[in-house]
C-alpha cells in the first residue's frame, strides 16, 4: 500500500517536471507529447494516467481502513474512541482541503472539490461501513452507484435555449467534448451536481454568488467518491483475509478486470459516460478497476516477491502522503525560488531552452523527496 500510495503522490508532485512546457518547445517530438498528455486531465470523457491520482488516493484510504481498525483495536482502543477519531479525521480532512484551495486568496474559498475534502465528506460513512459485513459493503456500493446514476438521469436536460457560455462552456468545447442524447444528463455545468452547488456553495460567505466551477468539479462527487473508497475497503478486507498471497492477487486482478470492463461498457453503450470530473458511477468502476489492478501489481512485487528495498523511494513518499500532499501544494514555489537564488537563474541552462524547465522541475522534486526522506529516517509522519 505504501509503495502504491507513494507512486500516486509522486505522479501528483511530478507536475513540477513541466512536460507540457517541454512538449510545446518540441512540437514534433512524439514522446514529450505523450508525456504531456499523461500529465494533464482529460477535458471531460475518458482517462489518462494523471486522472488516476485522485481515485487511487481515495481507493487507498478504503484499503487502509481495515488495517487501521484492527491496529487500534489491538491497542485496546474502545469503539467509541475510534469513532470520535474518525469524526475528527473527517472534519480535519474537509477543512484542510478548503485551506489548501484558499492559498493565495484574500478570504476563505469555501469549495469542496479538493481530494482531501472529498475524502473527508465521505469518511465517516466509510468508517461505519468498516464495521459491517462484506455483503453490506457490496450492497452500499451498489446502492450508491445505482442511486447516483438514477438521480442524474432524472434531472431534467437543459433546454434548447440554455446559455452554456454563462456557465463557462464554450461552443468550441461543446463541439469537441460535449455529450448528446441520454448522456447529456452528465453534460458539463448543466447537470444535477452543478445545480446542487449553486445552492450549497452559496450558503458560505464569498465575494460574489457562486455560479460555476470552470473545470466542472462538484461537491456532490463525494458520494460516488465514497463508492471508490468502499471498493478499496473491500479490497483491504481481501488483503487482511485468509487467502494466500497468490489467491489475493488473483482476486484483485479478476475484480479489477471485471470493474474495468463494466465501467468501460457503461460508457460505450451510452448508459453512463466515464467522467472523472463529476465522478460518474461508470468512472467509479473504470478507475476502480485500474486501482485494483495496480494494487495487485504492487502487492505482488512488494509483499509477495519481497522487493521492499527497491520500493524504498516510493515508500518514503507513501508513508507520509499527507505531508507530501501539503508540500506539493505549498512549497513548490518556495523551493523553486530558492533554487534560483542559490544556484543562479542560469544554472539549468546547460540543458538548453527546451529542456531547462524539466531539469529545474526535477531539482524541485528531488528536494521535496529529500525532505520526505529526512522525515522518514527520523520517523516523523504527518497523520490525521
Amino acid at each position: 500500500m505504501d509503495a502504491y500510495r507513494g507512486f500516486v503522490m509522486l505522479l501528483m508532485m511530478g507536475e513540477v517536471l513541466n512536460f507540457g512546457r517541454v512538449s510545446r518547445a518540441l512540437p514534433e517530438n512524439g514522446l514529450w507529447h505523450f508525456l504531456d498528455l499523461q500529465q494533464s486531465h482529460v477535458a471531460w470523457v475518458g482517462c489518462v494516467l494523471h486522472d488516476m491520482i485522485q481515485p487511487s488516493f481515495s481507493f487507498l484510504v478504503g484499503v487502509a481502513l481495515p488495517f487501521s481498525i484492527a491496529a487500534r483495536a489491538g491497542k485496546g482502543q474502545s469503539r467509541g474512541r475510534m469513532t470520535l477519531h474518525a469524526l475528527g479525521r473527517a472534519l480535519i480532512l474537509v477543512l484542510l482541503g478548503v485551506a489548501l484551495r484558499s492559498t493565495g486568496s484574500q478570504q476563505t474559498r469555501w469549495t469542496f472539490e479538493d481530494t482531501l475534502s472529498q475524502i473527508g465528506l465521505g469518511y465517516t460513512f466509510l468508517y461505519i461501513l468498516g464495521w459491517q459485513s462484506v455483503r453490506a459493503q457490496w450492497i452500499a456500493l451498489t446502492a450508491i452507484l445505482v442511486g447516483y446514476w438514477a438521480a442524474f438521469a432524472a434531472y431534467p436536460l437543459p433546454g434548447a435555449d440554455f446559455d452554456y457560455a454563462s456557465v463557462a462552456v464554450s461552443t468550441d468545447w461543446l463541439k469537441d467534448h460535449g455529450l448528446s442524447g441520454f448522456a447529456a444528463h452528465w453534460q458539463k455545468n448543466s447537470n444535477l451536481a452543478w445545480a446542487a452547488d449553486r445552492v450549497i456553495l452559496n450558503w458560505f460567505p464569498r465575494p460574489k454568488p457562486w455560479v460555476v466551477n470552470d473545470g466542472g468539479y462538484s461537491t456532490l462527487s463525494f458520494i460516488p467518491t465514497l463508492g471508490t473508497m468502499i471498493l478499496g475497503l473491500i479490497a483491504g478486507g481481501v488483503l487482511r483475509g485468509p487467502r494466500d498471497a497468490a489467491g489475493k492477487i488473483r482476486w484483485l486482478a479478476i475484480a479489477g478486470v471485471v470493474a474495468l470492463a463494466l465501467g468501460w461498457g457503461l460508457g460505450a453503450l451510452g448508459i453512463c459516460p466515464v467522467v472523472k470530473r463529476i465522478w460518474t458511477p461508470s468512472w467509479v468502476l473504470f478507475s476502480g478497476g485500474w486501482c485494483l489492478l495496480l494494487l495487485a501489481g504492487f502487492y505482488a512485487l512488494v509483499d509477495w516477491k519481497g522487493w521492499k528495498n527497491l520500493a524504498l523511494p516510493l515508500r518514503v513518499v507513501g508513508m507520509n502522503s499527507i505531508a507530501a500532499y501539503c508540500i506539493a501544494h505549498l512549497w513548490d514555489g518556495f523551493i523553486h525560488k530558492n533554487l534560483v537564488t542559490h544556484l543562479g537563474a542560469q544554472f539549468f541552462a546547460f540543458a538548453g531552452a527546451a529542456y531547462e524547465p524539466f531539469f529545474h522541475g526535477a531539482a524541485v522534486l528531488f528536494v521535496e523527496w529529500l525532505i520526505l526522506y529526512w522525515m522518514f529516517r527520523r520517523q516523523l509522519f504527518l497523520r490525521i
